[in-house]
């Protein structure tokens, strides 16, 4: 009786062993397979890294850890570009707008504190030298929160505010919101504006919020022309909830290149002092202090190109007008303001905040404005808008209401809080 006994444990033992050395094949295979995947990926966020950072002639480690990379002029991304391979850089605008405001002999509100204060953080531990542009420098874990690494850089879907048009039942549907001041019925050349800077928070990694002005041409569909900057907070896009400096176009010529924007940029720069992307800094504070950034965008009626200056007199570069199709002649509508996107977290509005997180009507200090707002005319003269409308989606999310007086011209307040009892 014993012997079969035996025989019957040694056959179980081997049946123990076979299963232990397939579950450990098993095991071994997919550990190889996620390896061999991890390494591959690897390999891709470092194919791209190199392709979108270019060799810097000096590096400048910012305190928020940025670090900004000093990039010889000819070498930057926008020559990428396969319509600016042999693209001569315009080193200075024919002509600059006439007739803007003074900023140095304007009266503020107590507590402002005059535009050319803002900085940006990484000023704080050197400058880039002449001929040389300063560039954000692309990490890993940039690439990595992309759904995809062949996806890093590509332009996403954005909205553009469509003032009386919006439809009650289909707010939510783009998941974005605004709360904006408008002109639109003539031809224009350009738009100014001074914009507050503040820090809104944002509830779910994927939002963000952005203060900007537009400079549209063309429909709302496909053939969409659009030149925007401002500041924005992204953790989707720079991990962090910083406020930055920001530019964004579209033209339906530059995307029939499937060009892409961290890619191959239409944004040529030419200022060594100002980063695209960087930390603006300081900001503003609540029943505090006050900081804003002046920001203008015009076309040069020479050339042809759309320049970008910030501050009083730092012109930082300009997009080719041959990259559009609509703005290569003018813009038929200029709007200012704030946006958000409202990913409707356990299916309620987002708490995600536009400007200071404050309605307009708690007023200077407390909520969020543009002032002095202008566009440029065919003469290229700088002037008041005429006509400024206003428009948002949801009055009880985010507002917005205009005014004007000798100090600001027109100007308004805007933003919000969004989710509250109301919205």
């Amino acid at each position: 009786m014993l012997a079969p006994i035996m025989r019957l444990h040694c056959g179980f033992n081997r049946t123990i062993v076979a299963v232990a050395l397939i579950c450990c094949c098993v095991l071994c295979a997919g550990a190889a397979a996620f390896v061999g995947e991890v390494t591959r990926k690897q390999i891709a966020v470092e194919k791209r890294l190199r392709r979108i950072n270019k060799p810097a002639l000096k590096s400048i480690q910012s305190p928020d850890g940025d670090v900004i990379d000093c990039v010889h002029i000819a070498h930057q991304p926008a020559f990428d570009h396969p319509f600016l391979k042999n693209h001569t850089i315009q080193m200075r605008p024919a002509f600059h707008p006439e007739g803007h405001y003074d900023e140095s002999k304007l009266v503020s509100h107590s507590g402002a504190k005059k535009e050319n204060t803002v900085a940006q953080l990484w000023h704080q531990n050197g400058r880039c030298p002449e001929g040389t542009i300063p560039i954000r420098r692309t990490k890993g874990e940039d690439v990595l929160r992309a759904s995809s690494v062949k996806r890093y850089g590509r332009k996403k879907h954005r909205t553009i505010p469509k003032p009386r048009f919006a439809d009650p039942d289909l707010i939510n549907e783009s998941g974005h919101q605004h709360a904006i001041a408008y002109v639109e019925g003539d031809k224009y050349y350009g738009a100014k504006a001074i914009i507050n800077v503040w820090e809104p928070k944002i509830q779910q990694s994927n939002e963000f919020s952005l203060s900007q002005l537009w400079i549209l041409g063309g429909s709302f569909g496909e053939d969409l022309n659009s030149i925007e900057a401002g500041w924005q907070v992204s953790p989707d896009l720079y991990g962090d909830n910083n406020t930055r400096l920001f530019t964004y176009w579209t033209s339906d010529a530059y995307q029939a290149t499937g060009c892409y924007n961290l890619l191959c940029s239409g944004f040529i720069q030419i200022n060594s002092d100002i980063a695209m992307g960087a930390s603006i800094s300081p900001i503003s504070d609540y029943s505090g202090s006050q900081y804003d950034i002046s920001i203008l965008v015009w076309k040069d009626p020479k050339e042809g190109n759309w320049w970008m200056q910030f501050g009083s007199d730092l012109v930082l570069g300009y997009w080719p007008s041959f990259l559009f199709s609509y703005l290569a002649d003018s813009a038929s509508m200029i709007e200012w303001g704030g946006e958000v996107v409202n990913s409707q977290p356990d299916g309620e509005h987002t708490a995600t905040e536009m400007g200071s997180g404050h309605f307009p009507e708690e007023g200077f200090g407390k909520a969020s404005y543009f002032r002095n707002i202008q566009i440029v005319d065919e003469s290229n003269n700088l002037r008041s808008p005429k006509g400024v409308g206003t428009f948002t989606e949801q009055s009880n999310c985010y507002d917005v209401q205009n005014g004007n007086n000798g100090d600001w011209g027109n100007y308004f307040y805007y933003g919000g809080p969004g989710r509250n009892s109301n919205c």
